[in-house]
């Protein structure tokens, strides 16, 4: 089966005056590509006029080249402003990955000459790299032309990479991945961070219900939030509610809102959080805590896509997206029934697990360098604060620690470091006088007692998957490396193990 040729353009104002009748002898741009009209089976339009001169432009179109309505797709592109190049990569970035380019049954053009110079140079660059195209424009005096350049941009650039010294490229690949934008505050250098931050970009595309698991302290908010901003709903309200710090007995009112007069003290209409959300998203923090009555209302909320305020008899209809996330066995709690099955079936839609800092390798030196940066940052201007940086003892011994309480809890560790030591380094000790104990949960695997219920398997089983994710870190995913530092006779055998213990790698993810 051939591929489907389409044509992608902006409507430019030139497009806009031909239609509108401004202009004699130029029927624009893009009906001027079209007007060999068996090249294409679809044109695909972006906008940032009006919508309805969209719709005008289009219908106009057809009549004039003869192209049929149905086959014109017209989108609508929100953007702060038409030169803005940050912009414009990332909504025509967005919207061409939500059409689920590229794609082998579609042979893309890009036509450059509709539009601001900046929305031409986007089109250009997404050809090269991530959407690629041929490049077409016109002009008044020679019609349409295919648009050819000397060289590509890989091939340019690829030999100068190539030559790049050891050093640096060990420094690149030590670094921070770069993600999108919505998710660069997730720092971070490892496979597994980088394997949950390309689902989750995945997940934002579709409105559907996250749940987000992990240990306290591992960034759920913070990928809840990154969800929200990558999504169609990124210009409606994110509103964060941490369900374990509700009383029990105001829930449903918190939630879902109530009526005047519902209980003493109700002296007014109260709209709750799904209300404040509405058009945008929820984020139910420790959802596992809601009480049992509570539990029942938000699976019916989440049915019938409306709230009925405590007290109130009218439905109200809202459009919430909700991500939810907890730290807590949710299949243990469902066994125990102490979660609805039915509730969580229903917002486990998308899962995201998220890995403890102490499976993360690297991620650790990556983060102690962002936080002091940080903590300088909040402190800069104020004469009694002094500019701190960590000495490599201080920064040994963070990095053997395990963290129990994950991202959170060495952030707060080096803010106690820093304020404690006196002078411009923290020292050793002054890490040591900031940590908190650990508890007996978290010591070395070679340090548990032998006690009734101890299982040699099981902890063998947390080694073995403790050092897989290492390697696999530390190897970028790729399994035959990883076997190969891990002392393993070939990839298959881990894969095997892999497989066993619920490891996801490069190839599968």
């Amino acid at each position: 089966m051939s591929a489907q040729p389409w044509l992608v353009a902006w409507i430019g104002g030139t497009d806009h005056d031909a239609a509108e009748g401004r202009l004699k002898g130029d029927i624009g741009p893009i009906a001027t590509a079209l007007q060999a009209r068996d090249e294409y089976d679809k044109v695909y339009l972006l906008t940032n006029y009006e919508h309805e001169r969209g719709v005008g432009y289009c219908d106009w179109l057809a009549r004039r080249t003869g192209f049929p309505l149905s086959a014109i797709d017209l989108f609508d592109i929100e953007l702060p402003s038409p030169v803005d190049y940050d912009a414009l990569y990332a909504e025509v970035s967005k919207n061409l990955a939500a059409a689920k380019l590229p794609r082998d049954d579609v042979r893309l053009t890009f036509h450059l000459s509709p539009g601001t110079p900046a929305m031409t140079v986007i089109w250009i660059v997404l050809a090269r790299t991530r959407f690629p195209a041929r490049l077409i424009q016109t002009t008044r005096d020679r019609g349409v032309q295919e648009v050819k350049f000397f060289t590509d941009v890989t091939d340019a650039f690829l030999p100068e990479y190539l030559q790049r010294g050891g050093q640096r490229i060990e420094k690149l690949a030590a670094g921070p991945r770069e993600s999108a934008p919505e998710f660069a505050a997730i720092v971070h250098g490892s496979q597994a961070v980088e394997d949950q931050i390309e689902l989750a970009r995945r997940m934002a595309g579709y409105d559907v219900p996250i749940l987000i698991l992990g240990e306290t302290g591992t960034g759920k908010e913070l990928f809840a939030d990154a969800i929200h901003r990558s999504s169609r709903r990124a210009r409606r309200p994110f509103v964060a509610v941490n369900c374990g710090a509700i009383a029990p007995e105001l829930a449903n009112s918190e939630l879902f809102g109530h009526a005047k007069g519902a209980f003493t003290g109700a002296v007014r209409d109260h709209k709750g959080h799904f209300q404040a959300a509405d058009g945008g998203t929820l984020f139910l923090d420790e959802i596992g805590d809601l009480p049992p009555d509570t539990q029942v209302r938000l699976l019916r909320v989440l049915q019938s896509k409306t709230v009925t305020p405590v007290g109130g008899s009218k439905p109200i209809p809202v459009d919430v997206r909700i991500v939810a996330a907890t730290h807590r066995d949710m299949a243990a709690d469902v066994a125990a029934g102490r979660f609805r099955e039915d509730l969580f079936h229903r917002l486990a839609v998308g899962i995201l697990n998220l890995p403890p800092l102490r499976e993360r390798g690297s991620d650790v030196d990556l983060l102690i360098d962002h936080f002091i940066e940080q903590i300088n940052d909040e402190g800069a201007g104020r004469p009694e604060v002094i500019r701190k940086k960590i000495s490599k003892d201080g920064k040994n011994i963070l990095k053997a620690h395990p963290w129990p309480g994950n991202i959170r809890e060495l952030y707060h560790t080096l803010m106690r470091a820093s304020i404690w030591s006196r002078g411009e380094q923290i020292e050793a000790a002054d890490i040591r006088a900031a940590l908190l104990p650990v508890s007996a949960e978290h010591r070395s695997s070679l340090e548990r007692p032998l006690t009734q219920g101890f299982d040699l398997e099981v902890l063998l089983d947390e080694v073995k998957a403790h050092y897989i994710r290492l390697a696999l870190d530390k190897c970028g995913g790729k399994k035959t490396a990883a076997a190969r530092l891990l002392g393993l006779s070939n990839h298959q055998t881990l894969g095997n193990w892999m497989k066993r213990l619920g490891i996801a790698g490069d190839e599968s993810a």
